[in-house]
């Protein structure tokens, strides 16, 4: 059994230190306000007085805080210590975030590893729980059983980057689920439907359309939009049309369903009309 120690003692700091006491691990915490630590110090956890006392005290230490400022906060209490140190950093940022914590830890001589948890709380330590991780990946292959106790690990590369840009646009493609289904349900309750009524029909049309994935895939990693195509934009762009118009004859606010309009307009605009709607995407990606 590994020791372990958690700098964070939220909701998320708290899932992970119970999921490791429970693990038998050897497991000391710290966090700012010491209250949050009494309830998992009766299960068996150690309270450190200071972050450099929790870090020393472990052969991981893992930082669980609101944001990467908030975690260099912390660090810059025990910077005396992290020189040799391994460190797994499990905040959520962007991937300049990462990379500036990164280097920061890299020049106290500390080991780095960064990682974005695709889980909520009570998810941690069971099944369907991922956690993305980034950077070093010997610290990722020494303590792989421990973090495989958390969660399903899955290490993208040396780049410490990766794991919060793949967190990032995972949530994204969450969020463009999230928008159709509240848009699609504005539409069906101004009519006096229930969104729960409206379900038995939506999931399992989303669930045919996401078999279309594959194919769009490819064409957006071959450049190939015009290969194969079923419906091509220019019909696609009267679909979206007409739901715009539906809009707004039911009261309902088109915000959701106007950019991906005004995007396949613009690919049009350049001669795309026969291309499938994965060449949406070189209006929005910006390439250098």
């Amino acid at each position: 059994m590994s020791s372990i120690s958690i700098l964070g003692l939220g909701a998320m700091g708290t899932a992970l230190a119970q999921t490791l006491l429970k693990n038998g691990h050897t497991v000391t915490i710290w966090n700012r306000t010491g209250r949050r630590a009494e309830p998992l110090a009766e299960a068996g956890a150690k309270i450190a007085e200071s972050p450099a006392e929790a870090i020393a005290a472990s052969e991981l230490t893992i930082l669980c805080v609101v944001d990467y400022p908030a975690a260099r906060a912390v660090l810059t209490q025990a910077e005396g210590v992290l020189a040799g140190r391994d460190l797994l950093n499990l905040t959520n940022g962007t991937p300049g975030d990462a990379r500036e914590f990164g280097a920061w830890l890299a020049a106290k001589g500390a080991t780095y590893l960064d990682g974005g948890i695709m889980a909520i709380p009570p998810m941690i330590g069971e099944a369907g729980a991922l956690i993305l991780y980034s950077g070093s990946p010997t610290l990722f292959e020494r303590h792989r059983k421990t973090l495989d106790a958390l969660a399903e690990s899955r290490h993208l590369g040396d780049e410490v980057s990766l794991a919060s840009l793949y967190d990032l646009a995972l949530l994204s493609g969450m969020y463009g689920l999230f928008s159709g289904f509240l848009h699609a349900s504005a539409l069906v309750t101004s009519a006096g439907g229930k969104a729960a009524d409206f379900l038995p029909l939506l999931q399992p049309w989303i669930q045919a359309m996401s078999g279309t994935l594959p194919d769009l895939a490819d064409k957006v990693d071959s450049d190939m939009h015009g290969r194969n195509v079923v419906s091509n934009i220019a019909m696609q762009k009267v679909a979206l049309e007409n739901i715009v118009r539906a809009s707004a004859e039911q009261g309902v606010a088109p915000d959701f369903i106007e950019p991906m309009l005004r995007l396949a307009g613009g690919r049009i605009d350049k001669g795309g009309h026969d291309e499938d709607i994965s060449a949406v995407i070189e209006e929005i990606r910006q390439r250098k």
